[in-house]
């Protein structure tokens, strides 16, 4: 099977979505799919919009060899109008990893975006979703009389060999709470909440890492590094920035939970990553983080925004180091139950099959 794929950027780029679009390629080529990766550059989102009256890339795009054409939907504004002109040349598969109409942002701006998106989704012939949650609200939007598959992400990226007595004796270990923040500094994963939440954390102690990409938002960024040089969290906040994957595995086998408390999650790796270590996590009732996270067992949701919730979790788990141990260890139960990397993506290819397949019957 030959297959494009259409992204912004670098396949490399560190995020929840890049990692499952890698995870794909990487299945199909092992399969022995060749993948062709078609690359726009990143570009506001006004000029993303003129990428459809673009004659190269249009004929470029008209000319591409492969038998299905996948889009990372990232890239609608790029394709919401170029696809009707090449539609019927193959099939093109949307690869959806959460809609930008979702975040939470001005409910005018949310409007204006979710009229591209609509256009951009009614332009393609199938989808591949990432979460039951993100079917959903596409079907809320366009339907669901598409073909569609919903193939989740997993969190088995590393060999974490952590055991329920592990997590047992590092709850139960001298030392503060450890607490990892993970994922790009963006005001979506509402860092500033965290760091809100732990100022009112008098006596606790604790100790925050946070690891993941300052230049996505730089703004953003700059502000939560002067935040946390504020008195209150008495220099216990360490930026990180992005690590390499054998030091993110040390940062997550010596953390105690995780909180991202995320405005927004079209399903939440992140969240599995670090069950896959013991740690629970604190994710918020928004998005797909419920389809991973169980409140009160491996993990909390609290309302999205609310430092006051989420002081009052952390400062449960910094004290009672029993209830720590048990949700570590009902987390790592969780992350045993998920499906791999392996189990997800085959799935995805056998979909990307049956619309090859379909579309030669149709020819």
């Amino acid at each position: 099977m030959r297959v494009g794929l259409i992204i912004y950027g670098s396949l490399d780029t560190l995020s929840g979505g890049y990692l499952y679009d890698r995870r794909l390629v990487e299945c199909l080529e092992r399969a022995g799919d060749h993948v062709e990766i078609i690359s726009l550059p990143w570009r506001n989102y006004a000029r993303h919009l003129t990428d459809n009256w673009s004659r190269r890339f249009r004929q470029s795009l008209a000319s591409a060899d492969v038998d299905v054409m996948l889009q990372d939907e990232l890239n609608h504004p790029s394709l919401f109008h170029v696809n009707r002109a090449v539609r019927g040349r193959w099939p093109i598969v949307s690869v959806v990893h959460h809609l930008r109409s979702s975040e939470k942002r001005a409910a005018w701006k949310n409007r204006a975006y979710g009229m591209i998106e609509r256009r951009y989704l009614r332009s393609v012939d199938g989808f591949v979703f990432n979460s039951e949650t993100t079917r959903d609200v596409v079907h809320a939007q366009v339907g669901s009389d598409r073909p569609h598959v919903v193939a989740v992400p997993a969190g088995n990226r590393f060999d974490s060999r952590v055991t329920e007595q592990d997590v047992t004796e590092r709850a139960n270990a001298d030392g503060p709470l450890r607490i990892l923040f993970l994922g790009n500094v963006i005001e979506r994963k509402q860092l500033h909440v965290v760091l809100d939440a732990l100022t009112r954390m008098g006596s606790a102690a604790w100790r925050l890492d946070v690891v993941g990409g300052l230049d996505v938002e730089p703004g953003y960024a700059t502000r939560m590094r002067r935040k946390a040089q504020q008195p209150e969290l008495g220099g216990g906040v360490t930026f990180h920035g992005p690590v390499s994957d054998a030091a993110l595995r040390d940062h997550l086998a010596a953390a105690h939970v995780l909180a991202v408390p995320s405005s927004y999650e079209g399903f939440g790796i992140v969240y599995l990553e670090g069950m896959a270590f013991g740690l629970p996590a604190i994710a918020t009732d928004s998005g797909a983080a419920h389809e991973i996270v169980t409140d009160g067992s491996d993990g909390f949701l609290i309302p999205t925004g609310s430092a006051a919730e989420l002081t009052l979790r952390l400062r449960d788990l910094a004290t009672d180091r029993s209830r720590l141990a048990e949700m570590g260890a009902a987390a790592l139960r969780r992350f045993a139950r998920h499906p791999t990397w392996e189990q997800s993506m085959t799935a995805a290819r056998a979909f990307l099959l049956r619309m090859v397949e379909r579309a030669h019957a149709r020819a």
